[in-house]
């Protein structure tokens, strides 16, 4: 199986902003623990800031399933949503946080509706469940 994990704006800072929300392990570090989890999967982290280049990834995706965290983009992207619609690979959108339990404004998501799940608030766990989803 082969797994795509999207993670966007800001989320290259995991480790060093907001460490009571996200923790204080990088990005790097909870790619190789999901990279070790997934050790008989092809597993490949892309991470981006910018809006386009997140579509982009996800139209020309060549896997079985997409696993994006797209940060702050998740409350407002029409873009990101229109690039998910696009494509036959289906996706999981997730948050190391509960974003139910944050700001109200983190509370809707325009990604969810075109997705196959959403998982939220279990940590860098979130992108395990989400990838163990697929295999269901």
């Amino acid at each position: 199986m082969k797994l795509l994990f999207i993670n966007g704006v800001n989320l290259n800072m995991t480790g060093t902003r907001e460490k009571g929300v996200y923790g204080e392990q990088t990005l790097e570090d909870i790619n190789g623990e999901i990279a070790a989890h997934f050790k008989g999967d092809e597993c490949e982290f892309y991470q981006s800031n910018i809006e386009g280049e997140i579509c982009a990834k996800i139209q020309s995706a060549k896997c079985d399933g997409i696993i994006l965290n797209a940060g702050a983009y998740t409350h407002y992207s029409v873009a990101i949503r229109d690039a998910i619609s696009c494509t036959n690979v289906p996706v999981v959108e997730v948050h190391m946080s509960n974003v139910h339990a944050r700001e109200e404004f983190r509370h809707t998501s325009v990604l969810s509706a075109v997705c196959k799940g959403v998982i939220v608030g279990f940590g860098k766990n979130s992108y395990i469940l989400a990838g163990e989803s697929f295999k269901l």
